[in-house]
């Protein structure tokens, strides 16, 4: 599977989890609500810093947004951003 879809796949699972839009969790990472909907649809390529934003914002482990088979929203894993 292609990384950019996956990793894609789990902020769009993760994010809808918790109730957040797009525009919601873009302006916690500060990023544009394009640059994010990028992101969810496979189209971008985030560096580090972007996902570790995006994981703090949505209080997940980073690693969570990199795992094939990632729950909505790992229980225990919560971290206070």
């Amino acid at each position: 599977m292609d990384i950019r879809k996956l990793v894609g796949r789990n902020v769009a699972r993760i994010r809808k989890s918790i109730g957040l839009t797009q525009e919601q969790l873009a302006e916690r990472c500060a990023l544009s609500q394009q640059y994010l909907s990028g992101i969810e649809q496979g189209q971008r390529n985030p560096t580090l810093l972007i996902l570790d934003r995006l994981a703090r914002a949505l209080e997940v482990r980073l690693s969570h947004l990199v795992e094939v088979d990632a729950p909505a929203h790992p229980q225990g894993t919560q971290r206070s951003v």
